[in-house]
């Protein structure tokens, strides 16, 4: 197995862990917050996949398929934001709506198609290519796609999560 199957692998499980999560549920339910202060199914799997689009597109020099397919306004927030939800708050979570679960699946499944075609190309001597030099080490390639990996495993666990409690 080289290394672009084994990222291509893990990104296909992220896909599987989305979909558990969503598939199914209708807007009331993918915006339940079992508190004021938490974050629902929804912002949690947008969240993930702004993170993906953001990350992915920056390594991979290209735009991000939130700005490209004009996704802000479906997802009620303004036209042109490039919010991530880095750091929202209670009341920015709760701004995050849509009118189906098929918008949320459309945007993930765009970057998901999106990163894995960039994934596809990779060959084990791109991997150590450093990426952002603004950290002590360097973040490499490597490093930067196993970390968004592991911020969407972890995000869409507490997506699923939530799922369980409604």
């Amino acid at each position: 197995m080289t290394s672009a199957e084994l990222l291509l692998d893990a990104f296909g499980r992220v896909r599987d862990v989305v979909y558990d999560a969503v598939m199914g549920l209708k807007p009331d339910q993918l915006a339940f917050r079992p508190a004021p202060d938490t974050n629902s199914i929804l912002w949690l799997v947008w969240h993930l996949t702004r993170i993906q689009d953001d990350h992915v597109a920056g390594v991979a020099g290209t735009g991000q398929v939130w700005t490209s397919g004009g996704w802000a306004p479906r997802f009620g927030l303004p036209e042109g934001t490039l919010e991530t939800g880095y750091g929202h708050s209670s009341e920015q979570v709760a701004h995050v709506q849509v009118e189906s679960v098929e918008v949320l699946t459309a945007y993930y499944d765009a970057v998901h198609e999106r990163t894995i075609r960039f994934v596809q190309t990779l060959t084990d001597a791109d991997l150590p290519r450093v990426v952002d030099d603004s950290w002590d080490p360097p973040v490499t390639l490597a490093v930067r796609l196993v970390s968004v990996i592991t911020d969407d495993l972890m995000h869409g666990g507490q997506a699923q999560y939530l799922r369980g409690m409604l």
